[in-house]
């Protein structure tokens, strides 16, 4: 299935339908007054979060939603059918935003949650409603409402409790594929990945969702690469991880070049929680691992974890110290040194 993330949207609710003119005509009745019944009133625009879904695909294929309009009434005192209503159903962890992208209507985050998102217009009076003391035999009737059109964005984020980030072929892919059942697309080139995936990990008994997005460059957050277009859906995780080559020859421009970037993206992201580990090391000697160690830890001013997703070494240490994130807990300062 094609992974879509974002997707504009035409919707329109339906109009009330219009009040009726109409008298009481029977045998043997010779006064029977106004019987015009109301209009039935237009049908609403919803948005519900559904499970099952983690796309926006569906809505490359249809932009249009109009929901039907009310009925208008007739004699004898029938009111009007109201119209049906039209629901959108999009993945948990869809928001909702005007035509100017900017401000959100709703943000979708469990599954059953509904927002109304344009109301159908009310059905006009009959002739009876016109009724009164002095006027007995009113012969006016109202129009009903028109309903609302307007067109939204649709921005799905998917909804994941630790996210990865790294420069291209820092090897997240490959740390995700060894925690988790995910099968990510792995290869030796840059930019192996190209949409998000997600994948459930477990350590311990426990189980969190985790994120993988493309690889971010320097100039991400001016638009360069693919990892831009992708880190709206590590904003809702409550920790990153962060991946650093650790065969790279400029390790501690590598670590800065990511951290810049996510702040440049947003304070949100700049201030969220990350652990930092240090990847690839079944490549490297012990010397290397600790020297290069050693110049991450003085460029973060904090731990670093030495891993290798390909060898499998380190990996459950950095589970724990996700999942104690996560949870809100303080994560092991001292991770220990390089067992290979």
């Amino acid at each position: 299935m094609k992974f879509l993330d974002l997707a504009k949207v035409y919707i329109r609710s339906g109009g009330g339908g219009a009040g009726c003119v109409s008298f009481r005509r029977e045998k043997f009745v010779e006064f029977g007054g106004p019987d015009g019944g109301d209009g039935g009133n237009g049908g609403n625009v919803w948005a519900e979060a559904v499970d099952g879904l983690n796309t926006l695909i569906d809505f490359r294929y249809q932009q249009h939603f109009f929901a039907k309009s009310g009925q208008p009434g007739m004699g004898s005192q029938r009111t009007g059918k109201t119209g049906d209503d039209i629901v959108l159903k999009v993945p948990v962890g869809t928001e909702i935003v005007d035509e100017d992208e900017e401000t959100v209507i709703a943000d979708l985050t469990t599954v059953g949650q509904r927002v109304l998102l344009a109301k159908g217009g009310n059905g006009g009076w009959g002739n009876l409603q016109f009724k009164s003391a002095t006027n007995r035999a009113p012969a006016r009737a109202n129009a009903g409402q028109d309903g609302v059109e307007r067109t939204i964005w649709l921005r799905l984020k998917l909804i994941a409790d630790a996210g990865l980030v790294g420069l291209p072929n820092a090897g997240k892919s490959t740390f995700l594929a060894a925690v988790s059942n995910a099968r990510p697309k792995i290869a030796d080139y840059p930019f192996t990945t190209l949409v998000p995936n997600l994948g459930v990990v477990g350590v311990d008994g426990h189980e969190f969702v985790m994120a993988d997005i493309p690889g971010l460059i320097e100039g991400a957050s001016e638009g360069r690469g693919l990892g831009i277009q992708f880190l709206a859906h590590v904003e809702r995780c409550k920790v990153l991880l962060h991946l650093v080559d650790g065969t790279s020859s400029t390790i501690t421009k590598d670590y800065r070049t990511i951290v810049h970037e996510l702040e440049a993206y947003s304070d949100l992201l700049g201030d969220k929680p990350r652990i930092l580990a240090m990847n690839k090391c079944d490549a490297l000697d012990k010397a290397t691992i600790s020297t290069r160690r050693r110049a991450l830890e003085k460029a973060s001013g904090g731990p670093v974890m030495v891993i290798s997703g390909v060898a499998g070494t380190g990996l459950q240490d950095t589970l724990r110290a996700l999942y104690r994130t996560i949870q809100g807990e303080t994560p092991v300062k001292d991770t220990g040194p390089w067992e290979p």
